[in-house]
């Protein structure tokens, strides 16, 4: 397969405006998490594809490759979506988010396996997951949740706690938190960009419920656990002291 990643790059972030140019050691977020995802050398290109010069400079001032949205975007994947039309030798393009400093090769690698298996038809979209433990995570709506079928495809992604205990005592099943990282044909992520909003997407702010709104399979790959991104200025002060700076 011809793999390419576009890490998404917006500025002005509801929760954290300007987050990606914060400083994380001595470099800002967004070229830690190009660095990193380049490093896993798991992709024949690595781009960021953002709607500021800043961080466009950001990025090729330190040697990396970087592309300027022509239009306003919903989401990252629409953003990513109208870069793809560059890369048209892409046959699976990831979605990278832009606040994801600690990105490693081990959990990329097992989402790009969703592609690979030769007895199956490979889905339209692959995404991770981990389970959730804390009782906190599972009712922070900032915590998006997944619960999948028997064969692992999404049947629903959302920010309340998913799945519902009525009777904990009796019977609990597993809960695990979606990592926004995307795996896509790219015949899919065209077609995703293609498609409105519907109103699951509009109501929870989560662009991977258009997947499910227009039938695209969604196959979730679980990953033991998953470094968290920066959403938050308190998330931020947490990194930081993780890399001691």
């Amino acid at each position: 397969m011809y793999t390419i990643a576009l890490i998404p790059a917006r500025y002005a972030s509801t929760r954290f405006p300007g987050k990606l140019m914060q400083k994380l050691g001595d470099k800002s977020v967004i070229l830690h998490t190009y660095q990193a995802t380049l490093n896993t050398g798991l992709f024949k290109q690595v781009v960021v594809v953002t709607d500021s010069q800043e961080i466009f400079r950001e990025i090729v001032s330190h040697g990396g490759e970087a592309r300027m949205s022509l239009k306003e975007h919903l989401c990252g994947s629409d953003r990513i979506a109208e870069a793809a039309l560059y890369y048209p030798q892409a046959d699976v393009i990831v979605n990278v988010q832009g606040d994801e400093p600690f990105t490693s090769a081990g959990s990329l690698k097992a989402l790009l396996g969703a592609f690979e298996d030769p007895g199956s038809l490979p889905p339209d979209v692959a995404s991770l997951m981990s389970p959730i433990n804390d009782p906190e995570e599972l009712n922070n709506p900032n915590v998006v949740k997944v619960v999948t079928d028997r064969q692992g495809f999404a049947l629903l992604f959302s920010r309340s706690p998913i799945p519902y205990s009525r009777d904990p005592e009796e019977y609990k099943a597993k809960a695990f938190r979606h990592i926004g990282i995307y795996a896509f044909r790219r015949e899919a992520l065209l077609r995703f960009a293609s498609i409105p909003p519907g109103p699951l997407e509009l109501s929870e702010k989560l662009e991977n419920m258009r997947f499910l709104e227009n039938n695209m399979k969604v196959k979730m790959i679980e990953v033991p656990s998953y470094a968290k991104g920066i959403d938050v200025p308190e998330d931020l002060e947490k990194a930081r002291k993780m890399i001691g700076s």
